[in-house]
């Protein structure tokens, strides 16, 4: 029954006027004025302003240590970073190295296989081949290893030092 009702009820407009309504509300806003409380002036014993000093000082000096250590920090991170960068791009280089290496072998089997005139003659070229290339392999995996040793240690150094003065600054 209440919704025959609503569907029944006509709706009626009301004229809203946006630049009056506007209007009145400056002018309300103009004329107000936040109350004004004057404060009594208090004295601080004396006691209380040498300890707000104090704290005040010891904020002071602790934030100057803080930022002297964000300093080093950013230091030691920054030389990490370029020591590791300049570690990252000598191994991408030696991989290179080997790769044209190897592949540079690999032609020069192949081309020396077009020119065998016997099955025993390809498999001696080919024997031949896998051992040399097997310690290529070798060596070039062992300098790998040693350089990729290398880069870690020299990208680890500024951290061991950065972390060994914070610890004798602490002590």
């Amino acid at each position: 029954m209440a919704e025959a009702k609503a569907k029944t009820a006509k709706s009626v407009a009301v004229p809203f006027d946006v630049a009056k309504q506007q209007a009145k509300f400056a002018a309300a806003a103009a004329s107000f004025e936040f109350p004004r409380f004057d404060l009594p002036s208090l004295e601080v014993p004396a006691a209380y302003r040498e300890l707000a000093e104090k704290s005040i000082a010891q904020a002071k000096q602790n934030y100057e240590r803080m930022k002297a250590a964000a300093e080093e920090a950013s230091d030691v991170l920054e030389a990490t970073y370029a020591t590791a960068t300049k570690g990252a791009s000598d191994y991408g280089l030696k991989v290179i190295e080997a790769f044209r290496a190897n592949a540079n072998a690999n032609f020069d089997f192949a081309r020396d296989l077009l020119t065998v005139k016997s099955l025993s003659e390809a498999i001696e070229l080919s024997s031949a081949h896998t051992r040399k290339q097997f310690e290529a392999v070798t060596s070039q995996t062992k300098d790998l290893a040693a350089l990729a040793q290398k880069v870690t240690t020299e990208a680890v150094e500024p951290v061991k030092t950065g972390i060994t003065k914070a610890f004798q600054a602490v002590a």
